[in-house]
């Protein structure tokens, strides 16, 4: 699983791994579980970084149910080893790679932007369980061209591919991935420390998202999304 973590960059740049916005993706996660009914039993997450997404659903969740994070960066897993519980369990391996294990729910949160051949990690993880939830940044918008900030975006969060929510939905079909459900995250709206441009921007964001949320999401951006496939 060739990504950009190899070289340290990410790391060096985010040496929590984002750990603080971990509650509020795992809201999400358990938002999308819940609305689709699902019972699962055995859940793991590609590219855990912290672990703490997955610790915090151990909490939420029921006890009987299994948590596996895969993890490839070694700064990473010094992290969420240390998180290890009865029901959770972390794996400095690469999960395409020497393991036939299958999961009721597979999680990609914020991480098929960063590999290099995401097509190819699409389609591998399609195989790894029964339903996949991917979380997406949704880099293109009007705002972010016009101020010209992709390769800043690449710089501090590590972003190699950028997507609308037509570009995100259209490769995961491309891959064999059957869309179930899918929805807008605020995260700009409700993730702590996102800067005074996005604080000022709170408002019209909330206020023209009432009124139409692709529109919103297409022109001022500041919202990824969560999709459920089968």
């Amino acid at each position: 699983m060739q990504n950009i973590y190899k070289d340290g960059t990410y790391s060096q740049n985010n040496p929590d791994w984002h750990e603080q916005d971990s509650p509020w993706k795992a809201k999400q996660i358990l938002k999308m579980i819940e609305r689709n009914n699902l019972v699962p039993s055995k859940i793991c997450e590609i590219g855990c970084g912290a672990g703490e997404i997955l610790r915090q659903l151990s909490e939420q969740m029921s006890k009987d149910t299994e948590f596996v994070g895969y993890e490839i960066s070694p700064q990473a897993f010094d992290i969420c080893r240390n998180k290890s519980g009865k029901n959770l369990k972390f794996l400095l391996k690469d999960p395409f790679e020497g393991t036939e294990a299958f999961f009721d729910i597979v999680l990609a949160i914020d991480v098929f932007e960063h590999v290099e051949d995401y097509f190819g990690f699409l389609r591998k993880i399609k195989k790894k369980g029964k339903y996949k939830i991917f979380h997406i940044p949704l880099d293109i918008n009007v705002q972010m061209v016009l101020r010209a900030a992709f390769l800043k975006n690449r710089k501090s969060v590590g972003h190699i591919h950028y997507f609308t929510k037509e570009t995100a939905l259209a490769s995961l079909e491309d891959t064999g991935h059957v869309i179930l459900d899918y929805f807008y995250t605020p995260g700009a709206l409700e993730l702590p420390n996102q800067g005074w441009k996005d604080d000022l921007m709170k408002i019209p964001r909330k206020l023209f998202f009432s009124i139409s949320e692709d529109l919103t999401v297409r022109i001022l951006g500041g919202y990824s999304l969560l999709v459920l496939t089968e």
